[in-house]
């Protein structure tokens, strides 16, 4: 599929780029013959009006040969005065000798043959102008030879410019395409993850609940009490599942932003206090110590139920991974415009290469410990999706003599 975006990136690209330059050369080539064709014209009327010698050139119709002469240094032009019987009695701007006067005559000629007052003749290597006058007629020619090498010319520079930016623009559009499918790319990845890891562990609750039935099943004439072992398994693990899918279409509204932040003024210290006070007695079970250095009175903006979560997140992963009578520290600071909130545990640090993937979702530092802790690997990136709703930052820093840290920074509510 993306091979596939690809290729039609850079076909696209390529499309569009082919047809702007079509329109850029064509626009200089229309241009630019409207130009000679005007300045001929422009010759042809001066030739006409004008009775006096400026150009002196040999005329031989007879080597037109436009690819290999090198052209004029500038428009060869000439008139010819006609008598009423069209014999030609005189020749302007030229000295024209006796061995040119066929040369002549076959312009005139195709010149009188033509019914147009104004034309090309002799494969279109000249322009030529009638003016009728009392004498008879007087037809003005001028050589096209620089106007045709002039176009030709042009013809191909622009192949080669075309052909030259074509491989540039080539060469550009696959870069940019690969630049522009890389977070399409990784998003792709991360879905197919995402649906691979969350099958993987929806399959575990699964089989257990199916089990535990059938064990319950094939027991059909016994009692309920007699089978209750089987159905607390159920239970939990039914449970486990309602969690698990709860935390999934919490992160899927979160990206399809169709989950609904609402926004007030809050006591963030409250909040903090209210969160930890339940988790002391599981401390205490677990002879864990929990210690608190909170400044009152702190006040951001947010949503109280969305911040709940997050601290709550953030302290039952201090406490399940911290060691044997660990030490929890949780902390509420608040500087000019920033207020920081800090958990930190005791024990085994993450190792440094899996810090930067710690928010990733279903990703578990420690895979054996985190089954052992019925972690789903979903908790953190819960957090970090709750703090970039709320305009803040996470952080986490981890060392075997400080512990593990993890630092939110959200923004100081004015006015208090």
């Amino acid at each position: 599929m993306i091979n596939k975006l690809k290729k039609k990136f850079v076909f696209i690209n390529m499309v569009l780029i082919f047809i702007i330059l079509m329109f850029t050369f064509g626009a200089v080539y229309i241009s630019t013959s409207n130009r000679l064709t005007r300045d001929s014209n422009d010759m042809l009327q001066k030739t006409i009006e004008q009775e006096n010698e400026i150009y002196k050139k040999q005329i031989d119709i007879g080597n037109q040969n436009t690819d290999s002469a090198p052209p004029p240094p500038q428009t060869l032009s000439f008139a010819i005065q006609l008598d009423k019987n069209n014999n030609i009695t005189d020749v302007f701007y030229n000295n024209i000798d006796n061995l040119n006067i066929d040369t002549l005559k076959v312009l005139v000629n195709s010149a009188l043959a033509d019914n147009k007052v104004y034309g090309l003749i002799q494969n279109e290597n000249y322009r030529f102008l009638k003016h009728p006058n009392e004498k008879g007629i007087k037809i003005a020619f001028t050589d096209r030879s620089l106007e045709i090498n002039t176009l030709k010319s042009l013809i191909k520079t622009f192949g080669v410019v075309g052909i030259g930016s074509l491989i540039a623009f080539f060469i550009v559009s696959l870069y940019l395409a690969n630049w522009a499918v890389k977070p399409i790319k990784r998003s792709w990845e991360q879905q197919r993850q995402f649906v691979a890891d969350a099958s993987h562990e929806l399959k575990t609750p699964l089989t257990v609940i199916l089990a535990n039935a059938d064990i319950v099943l094939s027991h059909k004439d016994d009692t309920i009490h007699n089978q209750i072992k089987w159905i607390n398994y159920i239970k939990t693990e039914g449970e486990r599942m309602t969690s698990l899918v709860n935390d999934l279409l919490f992160l899927a509204k979160t990206d399809a932003n169709k989950n609904e932040v609402i926004f007030s003024k809050i006591n963030f210290s409250d909040i903090i206090w209210n969160c930890v006070l339940p988790f002391e007695s599981v401390a205490f079970e677990e002879e864990k110590i929990i210690d608190t250095k909170i400044t009152p009175d702190i006040f951001i903006n947010g949503d109280s139920n969305r911040l709940k979560q997050l601290i709550i997140i953030l302290i039952d992963n201090a406490l399940k991974y911290s060691n044997e009578k660990g030490y929890i520290k949780v902390n509420l600071t608040k500087t000019q415009d920033k207020v920081l909130l800090s958990v930190t545990n005791t024990g085994e640090p993450i190792p440094e290469e899996k810090i930067s993937h710690i928010f990733d979702r279903f990703y578990r530092a420690d895979e054996s410990r985190a089954r052992k802790k019925d972690g789903y690997g979903l908790g953190l990136a819960i957090a970090k999706t709750i703090v970039d709703a709320h305009h803040g930052k996470i952080v986490v820093k981890s060392s075997e003599d400080e512990g593990t840290t993890f630092t939110v920074a959200f923004p100081l509510a004015k006015g208090k």
